[in-house]
């Protein structure tokens, strides 16, 4: 039962992505993947702040928001809230290790995945 909360809050969170790349702005840089990572990133932590503080919300209603609305809106969320989970845990060198592996190794990773496609192509 719990896939199908995660697949709905999924959807959902996909939509609301797409809706957002269709504001019409016209610009070099991403501002609108920022903003849909800060948005994903609040949302995250406001999901995170509420479960911690009330113990009657069914494990089903965090996967739909945590897992589901938010993985769906932006991974990008999930790894805000794991790098700030061992940053206020006072893993300060696991958080800054799992910060640059995270962000230079998907940088990198995009390079690889293009660079296959252009040899398998």
């Amino acid at each position: 039962m719990s896939f199908w909360f995660v697949a709905l809050g999924g959807a959902i969170g996909a939509v609301g992505r797409y809706a957002i790349s269709l504001i019409p702005i016209k610009n070099e840089f991403p501002i609108l993947t920022l903003i849909t990572n800060l948005i994903g990133a609040a949302l995250i932590g406001f999901i995170v702040g509420v479960v911690s503080e009330k113990d009657d919300i069914s494990s089903n209603t965090v996967l739909f928001w945590k897992t589901g609305v938010c993985g769906g809106f932006t991974t990008f969320s999930t790894f805000s809230l794991e790098a700030f989970t061992l940053l206020e845990n006072k893993s300060y060198l696991s958080g800054g290790i799992y910060i640059i592996l995270s962000v230079a190794g998907c940088i990198i990773g995009v390079l690889c995945g293009k660079k296959l496609a252009m040899l398998v192509l």
